[in-house]
């Protein structure tokens, strides 16, 4: 059989042969004479077929060769392309109190895959018959600015909600004990009334007359599990991130921020250091945004209160409750779709248990979480667990590399 480059083989493209068959023909004819005379058995294909390329086992490492090298490329270049994260939103409610609000809050959590935080101001599990045992920072015994449980029945049925909720994966933080306005507290007033607050919570099954009733781990949890802070009317002093490091609290959420922002890591004086550790004395505080609201897109902190004030200066007006509920829904989806269709910075948005104007921005924020929460891309959380989640993108930073949504 002749050596492989005399086996003739047909050349995929006719153009490629009629250019090239000029100038190979006198050769080519040369080879022909020379392998008939050495091999008299071999049979002569057409003029087309003569014009030839290098052999069946050459041509797949000329043409073959660039296929992985671009397969490869395509796979770095799909490794390297920057993958969006995921969408945070924080849904918060300050007092918790009303029992039913609790059913209905985590109802649309678990109807959302969301989980929500609630800043509990404790002297709504202390009952009426027991307000005396409470004392806030300058107050008379038995004050307290939000209330208390009109029963121990209320009181035992909205400590089985805080732990209901607890299971579920909600978050419970800190709103003070008798909702004062704190300041100007100094930082040893402040850290009673925290101090206050986790005894209060501590104890609250056997100080209610259900102590056979406490669930196991529930001391444990108030100690560990009750992490971050709000202030009451978002009114601080200069003592307070101090004092609320002194008792325990990892974060601090009674901050205002122009837009949508990252935490900043703030310091038990106040000072506040740029960086994204979690050292001692150094705790994160978060802050609601100012949000476009309303036919001029004037700024109003993500709140509902503060929509009930702009609305109808904080009066009811259930006529007008759907128009209401649709300015706040607006409001709502405009500051979401601005993070997601943008820089992905979390959004925070802040609720009561008081369904103001008809319980028009309840439903406004019902129909968002609805909305969003279950997209692939959106993960609704707690504050905990956004921050754990912000730690492991290396989103969490200090002033002056504020990661702002604006």
């Amino acid at each position: 059989m002749p050596p492989f480059f005399l086996r003739p083989s047909r050349l995929p493209s006719t153009a490629i042969a009629s250019c090239l068959a000029p100038c190979l023909a006198p050769c080519l004819a040369m080879c022909l004479a020379l392998c008939l005379a050495l091999c008299p058995g071999m049979s002569v294909a057409s003029a087309d077929d003569m014009v030839t390329t290098p052999s069946d086992a050459a041509a797949p490492a000329a043409t073959a060769e660039p296929e992985p090298q671009q397969q490869q490329q395509q796979q770095q270049q799909t490794a390297s392309a920057p993958q969006k994260r995921k969408q945070l939103l924080m849904i918060s409610f300050d007092g918790a109190g009303p029992n039913p609000l609790w059913k209905k809050s985590m109802d649309i959590a678990a109807r959302s895959n969301a989980h929500f935080t609630y800043f509990l101001a404790c002297s709504l599990i202390i009952d009426r018959a027991r307000a005396k045992t409470y004392q806030g920072p300058g107050e008379k015994p038995g004050r307290s600015n939000i209330g208390f449980a009109q029963t121990a029945d209320e009181a035992r049925e909205r400590l089985g909600h805080i732990w209901e909720a607890h299971l579920a994966g909600h978050e419970i933080g800190s709103h003070t004990c008798g909702h004062f306005d704190g300041k100007d507290w100094s930082e040893a007033e402040w850290l009673s009334e925290l101090k206050t607050f986790r005894t209060t919570v501590g104890n609250a099954w056997a100080d209610e007359g259900a102590a056979a009733k406490e669930p196991a781990g529930w001391k444990d949890f108030v100690m560990h599990d009750i992490r971050g802070f709000r202030a009451p009317y978002f009114s601080t002093s200069a003592g307070m991130i101090a004092a609320e490091r002194k008792a325990g609290f990892v974060y601090d959420a009674s901050a205002v921020t122009k837009g949508p922002a990252y935490p900043d890591m703030v310091s038990g004086t106040g000072a506040e250091k740029g960086d994204n550790k979690d050292a001692d004395g150094m705790m994160l505080r978060f802050g609601l945004p100012l949000i476009p609201e309303g036919p001029s897109a004037r700024p109003i902190i993500g709140m509902d209160y503060n929509l009930y004030f702009r609305h109808s200066k904080a009066t009811e007006d259930v006529a007008n409750a759907a128009s209401y509920e649709d300015r706040a829904y607006r409001a709502f989806k405009a500051a979401f779709d601005r993070q997601y269709d943008g820089k992905r910075v979390p959004l925070q948005l802040g609720f009561h248990f008081v369904e103001m104007n008809g319980g028009a921005y309840w439903r406004a924020m019902e129909k968002l979480v609805t909305d969003v929460c279950l997209r692939d891309d959106v993960s609704c959380v707690s504050y905990s667990q956004a921050i754990e989640i912000m730690k492991k993108e290396g989103t969490i930073t200090g002033p002056q590399g504020r990661r702002s949504g604006l």
